[in-house]
């Protein structure tokens, strides 16, 4: 059974389900989901942005099955970084994600708040997260002023930190907010209040179980009251622009997932 159209949002996962690359994943997926989370990266190893036929390819197969690409921007990016040269670095890789995938239709970008590799902002002082929130300013300000795309196609996800510590600079420059729930039950925050509080604002949901002490697993190791009272929530308040990705990363998660979202179908 497919879940594609079945639901009050775009029901959706990421680019990497098949082990093939993302034009074969996204020919698998594209009767199964309205949208497709695609993860891009690149780096002096290994870079897996696709070609400008590849990219006119993901266009045609989206208009063929009216799919959409929420496109997350490289996780390498450190827009909180203290250091202006790593900032600036850090949204030129953006922008180029950005430039690449102009052509295609798309729900969001879907962008981390982070300050630099094996950085744990938990442990910040207050001149810290004055300067790691005042760097998130700048960069953001040359992200915008560089893209030509409307602040609000912008989704900041919630990571290992409490979102509010961000949540200042999403308002003041309207930006959307990625919920990743599967984040709030992994890092224990409390998801009832997150949705409460953030729901409106949330152009994209990321969705996946924790097993063996490891998130983005299959929805099948979610908390059933978790998925239920996110459900309740989706249904309370539909949004057909909405995205509900999961964000898992193999075809028997992915199945098992399907699965599980098979019993809030009518």
């Amino acid at each position: 059974m497919s879940c594609k159209q079945r639901f009050p949002f775009r029901f959706g996962t990421s680019s990497y389900i098949i082990p093939a690359d993302i034009i074969p994943n996204v020919e698998y997926l594209r009767e199964r989901v309205d949208d497709i989370e695609l993860v891009l990266f690149e780096s002096d190893e290994f870079s897996n942005l696709p070609s400008p036929e590849d990219m006119q390819r993901l266009a045609e197969l989206a208009g063929e099955s009216a799919l959409t690409y929420s496109v997350h921007l490289p996780l390498d990016s450190y827009l909180g970084n203290p250091d202006d040269a790593v900032r600036k670095q850090s949204v030129g890789k953006c922008l180029r994600i950005i430039e690449l995938t102009r052509t295609l239709p798309k729900s969001a970008y879907v962008l981390h708040f982070e300050s630099g590799p094996g950085v744990d902002i938990n442990g910040f002082s207050e001149s810290q997260k004055r300067d790691f929130t005042g760097g998130l300013r700048e960069s953001l300000r040359m992200l915008l002023d560089g893209c030509g795309e409307p602040a609000s196609n912008f989704c900041a996800e919630n990571l290992n930190y409490p979102f509010e510590l961000v949540w200042p600079v999403i308002e003041e420059f309207a930006l959307s907010v990625t919920l990743d729930v599967g984040h709030l039950e992994f890092y224990g925050f409390p998801t009832g209040a997150y949705l409460e509080r953030y729901l409106s604002r949330a152009k994209v949901l990321h969705m996946h179980g924790t097993l063996d002490g490891k998130d983005h697993n299959s929805l099948a190791y979610m908390k059933p009251e978790a998925l239920d009272l996110v459900m309740s929530h989706l249904y309370r308040y539909p949004d057909p622009g909405r995205v509900f990705t999961m964000e898992i990363f193999s075809e028997s998660d992915f199945d098992s997932s399907c699965a599980v979202m098979e019993r809030f179908l009518s």
